[in-house]
Order: structure tokens, then C-alpha cells, then sequence
């Protein structure tokens, strides 16, 4: 059984397959700017002494709520308890942030106007930039999050802000894209994510790669709304970035404590299994070949929805890595194409020996987590829905 899987990154392809998280993050996009748009047109006695107080009092009491609710549900995966911590250290910047205005200027907002921030401004805003991508950083990297990890990343920052205060060159707008090059690095290793768990897990719907996308996109829309933020002078100009946070704060740790544990927090576990020592290995790739696909056919290990790399193990005395090497090599493909041909042709095995059968009895006993994600796969692989090749053959 020979695949062929192209798994270089391809723009074209993103575009297509994350079509609903472009178009979420495209919709985001335009509602910031209209947004922007429309704040000019708040009275600003209104907004300095109503909208923005009840603002601020709503993003102070969500994150606290979050920092409980993901302490209190964090069972024991550690991005959760990261999550925590970024919203206990994001309440607590508000918070002062909003006690120092007060202080300063009861009236929250001078009736003026804004200047634009100055670079020790910005240096703030990219330290928040810093702690919002956290939380993803951990998820694609599990125990990335190190303090030897974040000076390094923080490093520019801290730079570029020095130099803006000794130099007369404006270096306003590198302190402004700082945020978007730490996005754009994630959305880099997003593909390498993606790519791990091809090698290593028969289903990878469970590693939850399109929430992450959506995630980085908020917090890109969140970027840009922030560059402009720096740059105006519109009195107004906080209401936009103010519902903004609300909404991503909101949304974001509505998925974190509502979603399915990542897969990537067995990444431990496998690398513990990694350095088990191996069997020595005797027998060519050709004869592992043999033994693997005997195994497939006779126990049938792919009808189990939580097939993993590491189960190969049983038959072929190999550690992860060789095992997923074995794999590109003899097959062409990774360890989840290569479960997932052997799904597809049980399930074309069913329809044409039981007909009658249901597409969600077919997608359960061939290994698919649901109908839904049988039907896309079978189409994507085939050119034909279930139901269209049952009709043809």
C-alpha cells in the first residue's frame, strides 16, 4: 500500500483547508474597522465617563473569573495552568493600569485628545503582546515556556527600546511589528505541529491545529488594531481595542477550559519511550514491511480511533523514530496517511459487502472518529463522497 503526500507547506492549500478560520479572521478584521470607523462619532464625555469605565470594569472581572475557572479545571495539563497564570498577570496589569489613570486623571480620558505612544509605551504593549502568545507558544511547544526562552524572545524589545530613547531615529513602528514576527513564528512552527502529529497518531482531528488558528489570528487582528492604536490620535480610539480584548479573552479561555486535552501532552511520555533502548536491528526495511503489513491485515489495529505510532511497537521492535522513518521510507507517506488508506479501503470493503449499512456504523467500525470526518476524508481521498462510490461500485 504506496502513498504519496505532499507535506510541504503550500499557501494555496492553507487557504483551502482552513477556509472558515481565514474567513473568521477576515470577519474579525473588517469589525475592527468599522469599529475604528465608527468611535469618532461617541460623544467623549459619554465614553470617558460611562463606556470606557464599564469596559475596563468587564475585562477585569472576566479575567478574574478565567484565572479561577482555569485553575479550578485545569486537570493537570499544563498549558491550562499557563493560561491561568497569563490571565492572573493580565487582571493584575489592568487593574494597576486602571488605578494609575484614576489617580493621575479622575476623569479617565483627557477631553484633548491622545498623543501617540511614545517608545516606552510600546515597550509595554509588546510585553503584553509577549504574555497573550504564551499560551499558544506552550500548546506547539510543550515546555518551551522557560525564562532562558522568554528573555531570548523579549530581547528585541528591550533593545529596540533603548536605542528609540538614546538615538533621535524613530523606531516606533519595529517596536509596532515585533508582535506580528512572534505571530508569524508560531504559524511557522503550527505547520511543524501538524507535521508531528501526521508521524506519530492515526486521527489527528483531536490535535485541535484549526483553534490554534484561530487563536493566532485573533491575536494578529488584535496586533494590527494595536499598531493603529500607537499611532492616533483619536480621543475615542480605545473603544475598539477595548471590545476587542474583552471578546478574545472570552473566547479564548472558553476554548482552553472547554476543549478536548491536546494530544501533544503526551510528547513526555514518547520521549521517555524514545530512549528506551531498542532491539537491534536485524532485518531490512523490506522484512519490517512484511511483518507491519501482515499485522494491519490480520489485527487490524487502524480500527481503533486512538491507533498510535508507538502501538507498532508490538510487532516491530523499533523505537519512534525509526519506526516513523520505516514509514516515509517504505510507503512514501506519514504513519496518519498511511492508517488512514487502510481505513479507507475497510470502509470500501463494507459498502460493497453490506450495503445496508449506515455511513455512521461504516465510520465507526473503520476506525473514523465521526461520520463527518469520514465523509471529508473519504471524499478528500477517493474525489467521490461515500455515498457517490457505493452508488458506482
Amino acid at each position: 500500500m504506496k502513498a504519496n503526500q505532499n507535506t510541504r507547506f503550500s499557501l494555496r492549500k492553507f487557504l483551502v483547508e482552513y477556509k472558515d478560520e481565514c474567513l473568521f479572521g477576515l470577519g474579525l478584521l473588517a469589525c475592527v474597522v468599522v469599529s475604528y470607523l465608527l468611535a469618532p462619532l461617541i460623544p467623549i464625555d459619554i465614553f470617558r465617563s460611562i463606556i470606557s469605565p464599564i469596559q475596563n470594569t468587564a475585562i477585569i472581572t472576566v479575567t478574574l473569573i478565567s484565572t479561577w475557572a482555569m485553575a479550578r479545571h485545569s486537570e493537570g495539563i499544563r498549558v491550562r495552568y499557563v493560561q491561568a497564570w497569563i490571565m492572573a498577570v493580565f487582571s493584575v496589569i489592568i487593574i494597576a493600569g486602571v488605578s494609575y489613570r484614576m489617580f493621575t486623571n479622575p476623569e479617565l480620558l483627557p477631553a484633548e485628545g491622545i498623543f501617540a505612544f511614545e517608545g516606552w509605551e510600546m515597550v509595554g504593549g509588546d510585553l503584553l503582546a509577549w504574555l497573550i502568545l504564551a499560551y499558544p507558544s506552550e500548546l506547539l511547544h510543550p515546555g518551551w515556556l522557560t525564562w532562558k526562552n522568554s528573555l531570548k524572545r523579549l530581547l528585541p524589545v528591550v533593545v529596540l527600546g533603548v536605542i528609540d530613547m538614546m538615538v533621535p531615529w524613530d523606531l516606533r513602528w519595529l517596536l509596532a511589528l515585533v508582535p506580528v514576527v512572534w505571530v508569524a513564528m508560531l504559524f511557522r512552527h503550527l505547520h511543524d505541529y501538524r507535521r508531528y502529529a501526521e508521524e506519530n497518531y492515526g486521527s489527528v482531528e483531536q490535535t485541535d491545529e484549526k483553534w490554534v488558528i484561530r487563536y493566532l489570528l485573533m491575536v494578529l487582528v488584535l496586533g494590527v488594531s494595536y499598531t493603529y492604536l500607537c499611532f492616533s490620535n483619536e480621543p475615542t480610539r480605545l473603544f475598539t481595542q477595548q471590545w476587542l480584548m474583552l471578546f478574545v479573552t472570552i473566547y479564548t479561555n472558553d476554548q482552553v477550559i472547554f476543549r478536548a486535552k491536546p494530544w501533544i501532552e503526551n510528547a513526555e511520555e514518547e520521549e521517555e519511550e524514545e530512549e528506551e533502548e531498542e532491539e537491534a536491528k536485524t532485518e531490512s526495511g523490506a522484512e519490517y514491511r512484511a511483518k507491519l503489513e501482515q499485522w494491519m491485515e490480520t489485527e487490524k489495529p487502524y480500527l481503533n480511533p486512538e491507533f498510535r505510532l508507538n502501538d507498532l511497537r508490538q510487532v516491530l521492535p523499533l523505537n519512534r523514530t525509526y519506526l516513523s522513518q520505516l514509514i516515509n521510507a517504505e510507503y512514501g507517506c506519514t504513519f496518519y496517511q498511511f492508517v488512514t488508506n487502510y481505513r479507507i479501503e475497510e470502509a470500501k470493503r463494507l459498502m460493497k459487502e453490506k450495503p445496508d449499512l449506515k455511513m455512521q456504523d461504516i465510520a465507526e467500525q473503520c476506525g473514523f472518529s465521526s461520520p463527518v470526518v469520514f465523509s471529508r476524508i473519504f471524499t478528500r481521498e477517493t474525489g467521490m463522497t461515500p455515498r457517490e462510490w457505493s452508488a458506482n461500485n
